[in-house]
């Protein structure tokens, strides 16, 4: 490994790129649970309502939040790769990285503060 691969790991952008790959895994692993409680229903409403109830606990509702914050970074990181695929590469997309991940927390913090 070169001293400029080194160096380029720990960058705002090599940061980025693997905080959406993590969320992209995170979200796959959520959504095959997430069609399970969907196929809940198909089975009658009362094994969907015990779930329903047991997410309603605090820990499931921050876990949401959670959640929110994986989809909106995931979203965000995506639309920079459209860009960076699509434009020329400009000075300012570190700080753009950044505000990303800023826009993600705010929105994850709107949800937390709306759920409870």
């Amino acid at each position: 490994m070169s001293a400029y691969d080194l160096q380029r790991r720990g960058s705002t952008l090599w940061i980025a790129a693997l905080i959406h790959r993590l969320s992209g895994l995170a979200l796959a692993i959520f959504l095959p649970i997430h069609f399970f409680v969907l196929g809940l229903s198909f089975h009658g409403g009362a094994q969907l309502d015990k779930f329903l109830r047991w997410s309603d606990q605090p820990l499931v509702k921050f876990a949401e939040g959670g959640l929110v914050f994986l989809l909106t970074v995931h979203l965000l990181g995506g639309l920079r790769i459209l860009v960076i695929e699509n434009f020329a590469w400009r000075d300012g997309q570190k700080q753009l990285a950044t505000l990303a991940a800023a826009a993600a927390a705010l929105v994850a913090f709107v949800f937390l503060v709306r759920v409870f």
